[in-house]
């Protein structure tokens, strides 16, 4: 459904290049949710709108559903949009807040279809009904809404073009908790309803990447790390980052493990990135001489992989 190919997206600036987006490559199979996890500063965010050409691509290429959406730009993005929608972390500001809740889920139709008049208004409904809204919310404004609320809305917008891929860019992350696990079960349901939706779940919350996706992606200062089947990287995590990220969830009881791996200083910045592996500023593990010399190399572990030197040597 999706392939991304080396893709690059930097930002000049008069301090320099920004490095968002280092050289990935990422696969996504139809039916398949991906979890892209990572600090805050990776390039995950961007990495999404860049899928749906909401920014410029320096360098690589997107293939969407066999067609290549590199370069493509103003009309030719229109086919683009009944493929892919993406739905953004804060449902607040994602909303126009001068249009009612009908006009917002109906936009899409107006602009991708000839749906108009009575029956444009019937399809608004049954899309909100969908999501769990009933038809009174129609006539509402966003100011009106609850934090959950306003998500289903952006949702319900997302799906009026019943695109086969979606883009999630932290959607719950502004959520309370209980309205979190609403939105992720509605997710799974939509999953079950159309086995050929594909998504890709940016998030930095490990227990729903967990719980949503079939597959992690671990990014770290634009590039990937790790990556492979949810189930493999959370019983056998192999780079020093992602056993640094899974070691910081906490866990449901008085005591907890003291064996948490603790990353000292903060993310380096993308428009001076380390030499060698960016991660060996960070990294208690690091050769000298190597590490910060020279860039890993993809290690393939079956049916995941990762980029370590270390692993390198343990699997010579």
């Amino acid at each position: 459904m999706l392939t991304l190919n080396n893709l690059c997206v930097h930002f000049p600036t008069k301090n320099g290049l920004v490095r968002a987006v280092d050289d990935i490559s990422l696969t996504l199979h139809p039916g398949e949710i991906l979890g892209l996890v990572g600090e805050s500063g990776s390039g995950k965010s961007t990495v999404g709108k860049a899928t749906l050409r909401l920014l410029d691509v320096t360098s690589g290429n997107i293939v969407l559903d066999g067609e290549d959406v590199t370069h493509a730009t103003g009309s030719g993005l229109k086919p683009l949009r009944t493929k892919a929608q993406m739905i953004f972390q804060d449902p607040h500001s994602s909303l126009n807040p001068r249009m009612t809740v009908g006009r917002i889920v109906a936009e899409p139709l107006v602009i991708h279809t000839k749906i108009r008049g009575h029956r444009l208004t019937e399809t608004t409904a049954k899309i909100l009904d969908r999501v769990g809204l009933p038809s009174q919310f129609l006539h509402r404004y966003p100011h009106e809404l609850s934090g959950g609320q306003k998500q289903r809305v952006a949702i319900a917008r997302a799906l009026t073009v019943d695109p086969d891929m979606l883009i999630l860019d932290e959607p719950t992350s502004a959520l309370d908790v209980s309205v979190q696990a609403q939105i992720l079960e509605f997710l799974k349901e939509l999953h079950a309803e159309r086995p050929r939706m594909t998504s890709l779940f940016i998030s930095h919350n490990l227990a729903v990447v967990r719980y949503l996706c079939h597959r992690i992606a671990v990014m770290y200062l634009g590039k990937i790390v790790e990556e492979g089947p949810v189930a493999a990287v959370f019983s056998n995590p192999c780079h020093p980052y992602t056993k640094a990220l899974l070691s910081a969830v906490p866990l449901p009881q008085a005591e907890q493990n003291d064996s948490r791996i603790r990353l000292e200083g903060d993310l380096p910045s993308p428009v001076n990135p380390p030499t060698g592996c960016a991660f060996h500023p960070r990294c208690q593990v690091a050769v000298a001489g190597k590490c910060d010399v020279e860039p890993p190399n993809w290690v393939d572990l079956g049916n995941a992989r990762a980029r370590c030197h270390l692993i390198e040597e343990q699997a010579e």
